[in-house]
């Protein structure tokens, strides 16, 4: 008999076209692979997504980003159906999502953050800041969706009331001024690292999701030492949310006063993209490992937490 794998795409988040255009070419492989696909336009209706489930099938590739998606809720639903499910568990994807808790949660494992303060709309216009420059970020969204970086008292305007577009309080991080670098991690290995040069400003949506906005350069072209450290924070903190399948670290690399520099973790994404322009895909396919078969693995090591 074929496995039948129900594929959730969309959603209701600012992320709805990163998971519409990761999730075509994860069911046309799926397709390819001899499973039975349906896919499933989750919108914000439980009945409706419960009944799109029912006869449930053998498994669910959650291609949701986002509020939803990725924050413990979705992977709520299916524990309660006991439907085994790609990526992450309920707890692993709530604490990654809280940016702030998953730092807490980093640094009681000894990986080294940036500086970072929560503050709500009224302490931040009262001067409840960082020195400048520092990274203004939401508590719950991904994709570097609603993340400004201050510079000058100048940027902070011209950001006006986007800041607060999701909601009260935000997260005020120290500016790291160094490298982007990113670790995929697959079951209890790291893929590999990549460093990520933004054309221009840092790696935004529009750089993440538009070709030629960004180069991917795999391996990263880093200090071994370095590498490996990078690697080893992507696998630790991989490790104490406890995530499966597959996550995505990124990190920062200051390098300026020589190598081997200073890494600091940012976050981990439990959901990580899975576009043509995708990172995990790519570093993948750096080691020999194709789309599909990427894709089958984390089909085939779907499960639920209890």
């Amino acid at each position: 008999m074929k496995t039948s794998v129900a594929v959730l795409t969309g959603g209701w988040s600012s992320e709805r076209e990163v998971s519409l255009m990761g999730s075509r070419q994860i069911c046309d492989v799926l397709r390819q692979a001899g499973f039975e696909v349906r896919e499933v336009d989750v919108q914000c209706d439980l009945r409706s997504l419960i009944d799109a489930l029912t006869p449930a099938p053998d498994v669910v590739y959650n291609a949701l980003h986002g509020p939803f998606g990725e924050d413990g809720r979705i992977q709520g639903v299916l524990e309660f159906l006991r439907i085994p499910y790609s990526h992450s568990g309920v707890l692993a994807s709530s604490l990654a999502m809280d940016k702030p808790m998953a730092k807490q949660v980093f640094e009681a494992a000894g990986i080294t953050c940036p500086q970072h303060i929560v503050v709500s709309r009224a302490e931040f216009d009262a001067g409840r800041r960082l020195e400048l420059p520092y990274v203004i970020k939401p508590l719950n969204e991904g994709s570097s969706v609603g993340v400004f970086i201050i510079h000058t008292e100048e940027d902070l305007a011209a950001a006006g009331d986007q800041l607060w577009k999701f909601g009260d309080q935000v997260m005020v991080e120290t500016f790291v001024n160094g490298r982007e670098l990113t670790v995929s991690v697959m079951g209890d290995k790291a893929l590999g690292v990549t460093e990520i040069r933004a054309g221009e400003g840092f790696y935004d949506y529009e750089a993440k999701y538009t070709d030629g906005r960004a180069d991917h350069l795999v391996p990263a072209p880093i200090h071994p030492d370095a590498y490996a450290a990078a690697q080893d924070y992507a696998v630790r903190a991989h490790n104490v949310l406890g995530c499966r399948g597959v996550s995505r670290a990124d990190l920062m690399y200051d390098d300026r006063n020589g190598e081997p520099g200073e890494l600091y973790l940012l976050e981990v994404n439990t959901q990580p993209g899975m576009t043509p322009l995708s990172l995990v895909p790519e570093q993948a396919a750096h080691l020999g490992i194709e789309f599909g078969e990427l894709v089958r693995w984390m089909v085939e090591n779907a499960s639920c937490d209890g």
